[in-house]
């Protein structure tokens, strides 16, 4: 397993792709309402992304069609925005997006509450967001990969959801996917070392049921087996000598 250590000059690039990153979540965030179609939520991501000069690096992307992911309720990942798919009241919505600047991607995802939202799937949010940070707590150069994994999977398990087993967190730089795959479950090894200048993709994909999934026969769309909720939230990071470097969060 070949995994990239990033240059200075490379971290600074990494860096601003994910700045950006951020800027566009936020703005998407802030239109997700009632009403709203999974289309409009794309075209604005798209417009958003190329405002900055940047690329939408999902759009066409192994055929992919669109440049935001939109993921409605038991849609895990890789929901294919439609005209015709409006958002509803008790919705929850992911989104996950990602960018190319001067040649360095990011990628990052947030799960949204449409309107107001049950408990329930209002828990699965937090839950699943509050993953990511209980991973990365292990994020640090000297830590070993699957350090991650263990946290991730033993604070979800702790509230009895189901992990998404068939897709994984990602190496990340100028390529979208790179060495190595992350996977968000107990792994018996603990992996390869982490050294700072790494830069990951740590993704937690958490259902409410089990976390087996089906693909629908557009061949992307990724959904829950058992037709329960599923929350995504994943955020691009940059390992250090100390504490991670979140990327696609705004400052």
């Amino acid at each position: 397993m070949s995994v990239t250590i990033k240059s200075a000059r490379e971290i600074e690039l990494m860096r601003e792709s994910g700045r950006l990153l951020a800027i566009v979540h936020d703005e998407l965030g802030k239109a997700i309402r009632p009403g709203i179609s999974t289309k409009d939520i794309d075209e604005l991501g798209e417009k958003l992304i190329r405002s900055f000069g940047c690329v939408p690096n999902f759009l066409n992307y192994q055929g992919y069609p669109a440049s935001i992911c939109v993921s409605v309720n038991n849609e895990v990942v890789h929901g294919i925005p439609r005209r015709d798919h409006i958002l509803q009241e008790g919705d929850i919505v992911s989104l996950d997006a990602g960018l190319i600047y001067k040649g360095y991607h990011s990628d990052a995802a947030r799960t949204h509450a449409v309107g107001k939202i049950s408990p329930e799937a209002e828990k699965l949010i937090k839950v699943t967001k509050q993953s990511f940070f209980e991973g990365i707590k292990m994020a640090k150069a000297g830590q070993h990969l699957f350090d991650i994994s263990n946290a991730i999977d033993a604070y979800v398990t702790s509230f009895g959801y189901g992990i998404v087993r068939d897709l994984v967190g990602h190496g990340i730089g100028t390529k979208l996917h790179e060495e190595p795959q992350i996977p968000n479950f107990r792994q018996r090894r603990r992996g390869p070392r982490l050294e700072a200048g790494m830069t990951l993709a740590v993704e937690p994909m958490i259902n409410m049921g089990t976390g087996d999934v089906e693909w629908l026969d557009d061949d992307w769309t990724v959904v829950t087996a058992d037709g329960a909720y599923s929350a995504h939230y994943e955020n691009t990071i940059l390992i250090t000598d100390s504490e991670p470097e979140i990327l696609t969060l705004v400052k």
